[in-house]
């Protein structure tokens, strides 16, 4: 029993190391963005690498993801707690649920690595970092849009080191970043005389991405600015008290004042985040009136409201965005395209109805997608193209591809989250859209983190989280060439990983398969 109970604990370990080790690298990711937590994916690269069979390796796969996945989501429990009578209970549950269902994708990307030829550890570790790209990829499919946090966004602090994504995108990008972190792991089960090419390979790719960068943002300029200023309106609303009915028009108050708030300039553009408006701004001809009024003279204002048809069957609802000119009227809108699958519908309604799950957004009405994304064009300003909260997380979708726009619009409200770590890695993920689409970013949120970025994806002004206030800028240019990932689509960064495919196919069919039965360590090997 004793050798029974040796052996449960010392399976037990190499799990609890990986979970561990999971949750320790989402310190690379913001708000914390300490890169040298990368080096948890060498050591659990390492760990995955010696184990014994594909189940092994798949749990210690499962492992990581789980620490990688609650590290990096619990906040999303925040947001069952802005009505904790209905949906309290359900915090706990659904992030651990939610942690399971991400944790299967490091699981199949572990499982591959004990079926490549045991000789090879550097081209194993390229191959991991392949596989975890591609596997972290497949959430935007399978779990309804869900891929967050991808690795691309350790890097926002440096522009220089996000430059790459213009040209394969976040994609491309992820997978760049996923090597650097892997390849050190392959020091530890190189049995040659060269252990030191793992780490030396990954610094050369951290040198060649820096470098990349910085030339490009030293030798590509944009656009002259095309001369409108902005003013972004931050009311800092807390999301518990933003639809009580005793309240609303407070809130609605207090982003008339910010609007009409003293300025060193004169404005052109003033942007209210997502829902800011607690009202139906197409039926309400004094709502209507009141939002003219805070549009500045000769410009529009720009605000994100819920969209109700209840006399139709079924009834219709849409979180959309509206333009209106200063004599109230609606001179364009835009409905969200991509719903936040339990904040904006609820998947699979029939059967989770029948345990008492609801959205959690205000009202019972599942939210409809709009037709696609589109550029709004208003007379005497720059087009921009409109993203809804969620919408800015998914690469290659920005804008629409066929009317390319002056810049990007995102309105959002994080204040589901609170003071935590969500907003910042939400506000990470815009900041790459501006790079992939080459055009300047305009951000609102609720409670923050509202900013302006130019065309490289560099922060020329931010209201930080839990502020209330305005945040004046004028609008930067955009690139005039659109960089190399808007012109490919997704087709740069497959040809990225189809030669990093192509090599390892050559590596592992010329010199890997001799090696296949013999354990790392177990005999010193020429090469790698």
């Amino acid at each position: 029993m004793s050798e029974a109970r040796s052996a449960g604990a010392g399976a037990l370990r190499p799990l609890l190391a990986c979970f561990a080790l999971g949750a320790v690298a989402t310190l690379a990711l913001p708000p914390v963005h300490l890169a040298p937590a990368l080096l948890a994916f060498a050591l659990w690269f390492a760990l995955v690498a010696r184990a014994e069979s594909v189940p092994a390796a798949a749990a210690r796969g499962f492992a990581f993801g789980l620490g990688w996945h609650l590290a990096g989501l619990y906040w999303i429990g925040i947001a069952f707690f802005t009505d904790p009578e209905r949906f309290g209970a359900f915090a706990v549950p659904a992030v651990l649920g939610l942690a399971t269902l991400n944790a299967l994708f490091p699981m199949l990307a572990a499982g591959v690595v004990v079926l490549l030829p045991r000789r090879a550890p550097l081209a194993t570790a390229l191959a991991f970092a392949l596989a975890w790209t591609v596997t972290d990829g497949l959430r935007e499919t399978v779990l309804l849009g869900f891929t967050w946090n991808p690795l691309s966004i350790v890097w926002a602090p440096w522009p220089a080191l996000l430059q790459p994504a213009a040209w394969i995108g976040s994609p491309g990008l992820t997978l760049w970043t996923a090597a650097i972190a892997i390849l050190p792991g392959a020091a530890l089960l190189a049995p040659g005389p060269r252990p030191r090419v793992g780490p030396g390979l990954a610094a050369l790719l951290l040198l060649l991405l820096a470098g990349s960068g910085a030339a490009r943002l030293a030798l590509v300029r944009p656009e002259p600015p095309p001369g409108p200023r902005i003013r972004i309106v931050q009311a800092n609303i807390e999301q518990h008290h933003k639809w009580d009915p005793d309240k609303r028009a407070a809130w609605f108050r207090r982003h008339l004042e910010l609007s009409a708030a003293p300025t060193d300039g004169p404005i052109d553009l003033v942007v209210w985040p997502e829902s800011a408006v607690p009202y139906q701004i197409e039926r309400e001809p004094v709502v209507r009136e009141l939002l003219g009024k805070a549009a500045p003279r000769g410009g529009y204002l720009v605000t994100g409201g819920d969209r109700f048809e209840l006399d139709r069957e079924p009834p219709l609802a849409a979180n959309a965005v509206f333009v209106l000119d200063e004599a109230g009227t609606i001179v364009g809108r835009y409905d969200k395209v991509d719903l936040v699958p339990f904040g904006e519908y609820l998947p699979f309604r029939p059967l989770l109805e029948r345990i008492g799950l609801e959205k959690l957004t205000h009202g019972t009405i599942d939210f409809v997608p709009g037709p696609g994304r589109r550029t709004i064009r208003l007379p005497g300003f720059p087009a921009f193209g409109p993203l809804v909260c969620y919408e800015a997380i998914f690469p290659g979708r920005a804008i629409d591809p066929t009317d390319r726009p002056a810049f990007l619009l995102n309105v959002t409200n994080d204040a589901w989250f609170g003071h935590s770590s969500g907003p910042h890695q939400h506000a990470s993920m815009a900041m790459l859209r501006a790079v992939e689409e080459g055009l300047p970013l305009v951000r609102a949120a609720n409670t923050g983190i509202s900013l302006v970025t130019d065309a490289f994806g560099r922060e020329v002004a931010r209201l930080g989280l839990g502020v209330t206030g305005v945040l004046d800028t004028a609008l930067p240019g955009r690139l005039a060439d659109p960089p190399l990932y808007r012109k490919t689509g997704a087709s740069s960064a497959n040809i990225l990983f189809l030669v990093v495919f192509s090599a390892l196919v050559w590596h592992f069919r010329c010199g890997g398969a001799a090696g296949r039965a013999r354990p790392w360590g177990g005999e010193r090997e020429r090469g790698t």
